[in-house]
């Protein structure tokens, strides 16, 4: 299994940069986790478009979902799209998903844009998805709104996505032995009131109590002092930790 990071940054997205978006290739089987701000240039960068076979979207903030307006208009009005006859991509979209996205494009005119481009199924977090040889599992975190977890499992191994949470037990848990975890950092000092984020600290910290074999954070600015924030998750972690940028690529 291949991992490809196309975005990272946080809702603001670093110059150059992209938001929420991990490219997954087993054998002949392509799925993008999250499409959000400026991800769908950087899938054209990676692959052909229009040969991914589903994309899954963790949650609904613009960060992780908004760049799937863009690739719609491509899949349906592109010359290439117009040419030559293809099918739909699964989107694999939390539940609400249909009516935001309605909400959303039909502020133009245009209500069914994403579902005439993708073949949308709202999911469930206790569904697993089979997708070629990989298996897709979800686990509810705590955020600002509904939020899930993703993990991808193939023959080589576990990718495991924890989207934007707190900290939380389940996450723990559904990340346990993961040979790869991609956690969330945004945050150096913990936010106040109702919390929605980790620290540096803390996706060391789960990374940790999950026994994960590799772990790289990301939702991560580039103007965070990044070497502080590596220490910091790296002395709760007790083991290396990486930093996402964009293009790099883990296998397992």
């Amino acid at each position: 299994m291949k991992i490809t990071v196309l975005g990272k940054s946080p809702a603001w997205q670093d110059a150059g940069g992209a938001c929420s978006g991990y490219l997954v290739e087993e054998g002949d089987t392509t799925l993008l986790v999250d499409c959000g701000n400026g991800v769908f240039g950087k899938l054209r960068e990676a692959v052909d478009y229009m040969a991914v076979d589903a994309v899954v979207v963790s949650h609904l903030h613009a960060d992780h979902c908004i760049d799937l307006i863009p690739y719609s208009y491509a899949l349906s009005y592109s010359p290439r799209a117009r040419a030559f006859p293809h099918p739909r991509p699964t989107l694999y979209a939390p539940p609400g998903g249909r009516d935001v996205f309605r909400q959303i494009t039909g502020a133009w005119n245009a209500p069914e844009l994403v579902e005439q481009a993708f073949c949308l199924i709202e999911y469930e977090p206790d569904r697993t998805i089979e997708l070629g040889p990989l298996t897709i599992t979800f686990r509810e975190v705590p955020h600002f709104i509904r939020t899930h977890a993703v993990k991808v499992t193939g023959p080589s191994g576990s990718f495991t996505f924890g989207a934007d949470c707190c900290p939380n037990e389940a996450l723990i848990e559904f990340g346990r032995d993961a040979d790869l975890l991609m956690l969330e950092a945004t945050l150096e000092t913990p936010e106040d009131g109702h919390r929605g984020h980790l620290t540096w600290a803390e996706a060391g910290t789960l990374g940790r109590a999950a026994g994960a074999k590799r772990l790289v954070l990301t939702h991560i600015a580039a103007d965070d002092d990044l070497d502080k924030a590596r220490a910091a998750a790296e002395a709760a972690f007790g083991a290396p930790v990486e930093i996402a940028v964009e293009f790099a690529t883990y296998e397992l």
